[in-house]
This record gives structure tokens, sequence and C-alpha cells, in this order.
């Protein structure tokens, strides 16, 4: 029997990092499941987006963009073990509900017993098989920002920004949308503040707000993101909208074409990005029951639909389908169903993709156009146009009338999983998120841009981008005929 996610508080995609009792144990089957899905998030990461990315720049600048994406996904794997995973995914009530605490700096205090809590009573996983399936998270969503500054970035540059990115932006962005102190622990304290009396209902009630008031701050507004719509797409789109009016223009931007110079190295990455977000959407239930197959299903659905409807718009507006509108309607689809893939229903996934690929199509298009922004390979239009698209459409299609699964709570009835649905009050939570993700990540992007180009400078001079980043910034070349 498939179980409902966890709470209009926090249908999320993350799970605690509550310490289970001394007698629970793992699912094995679990456990094999989210590492499964751990490497596929790395295959739609590397080699998937580098690929995807690498095909759509000029010959120049193909190692360099993949070297960008690789060393980006190092770097990030690095720190999250150091001290990220520690400022997503615990509580500290100094700083809460924007970020968690050092508690777990360095793994401080994981073993090979410690466990993580799922959306489920009584059902865990190893802790370390957690950390690793949201470092994968980490690291793609930075990544995506490459694809904004192609070409024209740094590598040195690119190396500091991402590595303050993930700390003040991305680490507190994931602890206010997915952190929260998991089923069990609000359960058990919802039913001792139902049940003590005198004094020991004083403290029982006094435990319960302070679970939460030490969750994320999303999580206490209710808003529900299954696998990354603000966390990963609108935040790291949002950024690369920053990176590309922070960083100017490509040089010969408008003047002179600058065509992909493999469409073919683009469909492998993007087939790979499709194949690995299984393990993106899927893996975020954490558990492999029925959940993680609707998540399954509705990824192929939205994501079918969106490339179809972009190819059809393109075919009909420009007179002729092409590969590239393919691919992007395919990114855009997958983007949008990422926040709605556990909540909608496979019509509802469907029309959601159909609307990406118009959304999409009209941001890619039309818009970057008329404002006139260089975003290289659209990372704006694709993520932050297709995360807020989903985010809010999940508001709406996980509403049951529409095939959805409603929105679990765990206090409402305490012991119990109750499934209730306003969509009033879930919108409401959802612009708020989306708000928040926009603000946080826009705001702090800038910041960061603006101080990395004040110490060592974002661009290289202008021969030298001509030249090609592969040449300037690493000595090679990508080609050799």
């Amino acid at each position: 029997m498939t179980k409902p996610r966890a709470a209009g508080l926090a249908a999320l995609l993350a799970t605690a990092t509550w310490t289970a009792p001394a007698m629970a144990a793992a699912d094995k089957g679990d456990a094999a499941f989210l590492m499964i899905s751990t490497v596929l998030v790395l295959l739609m990461t590397v080699p998937g987006l580098a690929l995807f990315y690498c095909g759509l720049v000029r010959t120049k600048n193909v190692l360099a963009t993949l070297m960008q994406v690789y060393a980006t996904v190092c770097l990030v794997c690095v720190l999250w073990m150091l001290y990220g995973y520690s400022l997503a995914f615990t509580d500290d009530p100094r700083s809460a509900p924007f970020v968690g605490g050092l508690s777990k700096a360095f793994l401080s205090g994981i073993t090979v017993d410690s466990l993580a809590a799922t959306f489920s009573h009584g059902v865990h996983v190893p802790e370390y098989a957690y950390v690793w399936f949201q470092m994968t998270f980490a690291a793609i969503t930075p990544a995506l920002i490459v694809g904004a500054f192609a070409e024209r970035m740094r590598f040195s540059a690119m190396l500091l920004f991402m590595a303050l990115w993930l700390t003040i932006v991305y680490c507190p962005i994931a602890h206010m949308v997915w952190y929260w102190p998991g089923p069990d622990a609000l359960s058990d304290a919802a039913r001792a503040a139902a049940t003590a009396v005198g004094e020991a209902k004083v403290a029982a009630d006094a435990h319960l707000r302070g679970l939460l008031a030490n969750s994320g701050l999303a999580f206490q507004w209710g808003a529900i993101d299954f696998a990354g719509g603000t966390v990963v797409h609108t935040n790291a789109g949002i950024a690369g909208l920053a990176a590309a009016l922070m960083l100017g223009p490509r040089s010969g931007y408008g003047r002179e074409p600058m065509p992909p110079h493999s469409l073919t190295l683009s469909m492998v990455g993007a087939a790979l990005l499709w194949v690995g977000w299984f393990g993106f959407n899927c893996g975020s239930n954490l558990e492999a029951n029925g959940v993680a197959a609707l998540a399954m299903g509705n990824t192929f659905g939205a994501t079918a639909a969106s490339a179809l409807t972009w190819v059809f718009v393109e075919w009909a507006i420009k007179g002729k389908p092409t590969t590239l509108g393919l691919i992007t309607g395919m990114v855009i689809g997958l983007v949008a169903v990422t926040p709605a893939a556990g909540f909608a229903g496979p019509i509802g996934a469907i029309a959601l993709g159909i609307a990406s690929g118009i959304v999409g199509y009209g941001a890619c298009t039309w818009m970057k156009s008329r404002l006139g922004y260089d975003d290289s390979l659209d990372v704006f239009g694709v993520h932050c146009i297709g995360g807020i698209l989903g985010a809010l459409a999940t508001g709406i299609l996980v509403d049951p009338r529409f095939g959805g699964t409603g929105v679990a709570d765990y206090i409402a009835q305490p012991g119990q999983i109750t499934i209730g649905y306003d969509m009033a009050t879930q919108m409401a939570a959802q612009v708020k998120a989306v708000t928040l993700t926009l603000a946080w990540s826009g705001v702090l992007s800038v910041v960061l841009f603006k101080f990395v180009d004040l110490v060592i400078g974002l661009r290289p001079p202008k021969d030298k981008e001509r030249a090609g980043l592969d040449i300037t910034d690493h000595g090679e070349r990508g080609y050799h005929f």
C-alpha cells in the first residue's frame, strides 16, 4: 500500500536528519533504492549535463564548459562533506528557521549505524545514503548555473563563486524548504501533547512547538516541493539570470553567429539527463513504493508531452521542428514536473508538460529576445521559469479532485497520517516559497558575483575570450582536426 507524503507542512524531498530510536533498523530495499538513485543523479550531472552543455557552446569553449561542470561537482562533494550537509540538514535554534548548524560538520557523529527518517512511520534509511543522495542534488544545482555564463567566465572566478554560492545560497534554501524533524518525531510529539495533562502537557506542547520552530521556514508555511522545483531549479535559474546580467553578453553577441558546435553531443547529454532524472524524482521519495512509481510515470509523461509540445509550437511558428527544440522542451518538462512528481496524477503531469512546452518556448525565444540578456544556454528560461511553473502548478495538481495525492499531515491526528487539501492555503504557501527562493538567491547571487569580480575578476580579457577559454584557461583544445 502506498504511503502518503509528509505534510502540507512538508511533503518535501528532504527527510529529517532525526536519528531513530536504537532498536530501529534501516530497510535494505529502500537503502538500495536510494543508493541507486544517487548514482543516477550523478549520471544526469556528469556526464549528462556536462555533455548537454558542451555540445551547445562553440568549439573553442567545449573543454572549458566540461571542466566547469565537472569541477563544480568535485568542489561541492568535498564542501558538502565538510560542512554543507550540516548547514542544510541539522537544526540550530540560533539560526532557525533559515539554516542549520555545524553539529554534523565533517560528518561528525554519523556512523554506519546512523539512520535518517523517510516519509513513513517507522521506516528509515542509512544516514550515509541520505547524505550522499542530497550531495548529488547540491552538486547539480550550481552546475546548472554554468550554462548561463558559458564561454565568458574565468575558471578561478567560477570556483570561488560556486564555493560561496553553495554556502550562502544553496544550503539555506535547502534547509528552509526541506528540513523537518521527520514523521515519527512529529507524530510522537503531537500524540504526547494531545494526551498529557498538567505540567507534562505544558512540556509536551513546548517540545512540539520547538520541533516546528526549528524546521525550515518554507516547511512551516506548508510549501511542498517533491524533488527541487524551488531548491534546485528556481534557485539555480534566478542565479543564472544574475550571472547573465552581471557578466554582460559574450563578445560578439548579437553581431556574429554562435550556433551549437555539436547537437549530437547535446542529444546524448539530454538522453542521459532524462535517464538520470528518474533517480532525481523517484529517489526523492526515499522509499521504493507506489509514490516512487507514481513519480516515475510522471517523469515519463510530463517530459514527453513537453518535448512534443515545444516541437509542434516551433514547427508552427518557424516552419521546421528542430532537435535543439526537442531536447530543450524535454528538459523544461523535466524541470516543471520535478516539484510535482510525487503529488500530481499522471494526466495532471501530462497537462503540466504541455504547459511547460508552451511557456518554455516563449521564455527562451520571445522573452529573451525582448529583454536582450545573454543567458548563453537558457538557464533562466528553462530552469527558473520551468521551476516556478512547476512549483505553482504543484499546489493545484496535488488536489485529489485532479488525480493528485493530497497533502499529508502528521499532527492533525496524532499517531496517524491524515490526508487533506485546501487550495487557497496550499497556493499561498507555494507562492511564498517561490518568492523566498527568488529573493534569497537573486539578491545574494548578484552580491556574490560582484564580490568575486572585485576580488579576482569575473571575465578574461577580450582577446583571450575571443581565443576561447579552452586555450586561455586550460591550455588545451577539444578537437585537433
